[in-house]
């Protein structure tokens, strides 16, 4: 865990989220700034800064398995729905707590937006 990560203090139940599902190892809730009609992030339990920093590939695989479930379980997946995981400054991220964002429910355009 980290002090100051935001993610890390709704793990630790200091910041309460909307949550849509949660195990032992992963988190997911609803994105406070939605950017689609479905926006979740997805995060693990334990605090990795970025994309670049993980060594658990079953972690990692867990993650976007969470993904794969939740767009079937809000019956988005046949639709179809975007799955994006922001690395480091340039590449968009804000919080650093690797997440993965779940977006469904409108069409999708690229570049994302």
């Amino acid at each position: 865990m980290s002090e100051n990560c935001l993610f890390c203090k709704m793990i630790a139940g200091d910041i309460t989220p909307s949550i849509v599902y949660e195990n032992d190892r992963v988190l997911a809730f609803n994105d406070i700034a939605p950017q689609a009609p479905i926006h979740v992030l997805i995060i693990p339990k334990k605090h990795v800064a970025t994309l670049n920093d993980i060594d658990d590939n079953a972690l990692l695989g867990e993650l976007m398995q969470t993904a794969s479930h939740l767009a079937k379980a809000l019956g988005v997946a046949d639709a179809g729905y975007r799955t994006v995981i922001n690395c480091n400054a340039q590449g968009g991220q804000a919080v650093y707590h690797l997440h993965v964002h779940l977006l469904a429910g409108r069409q999708m355009t690229w570049p994302a937006g």
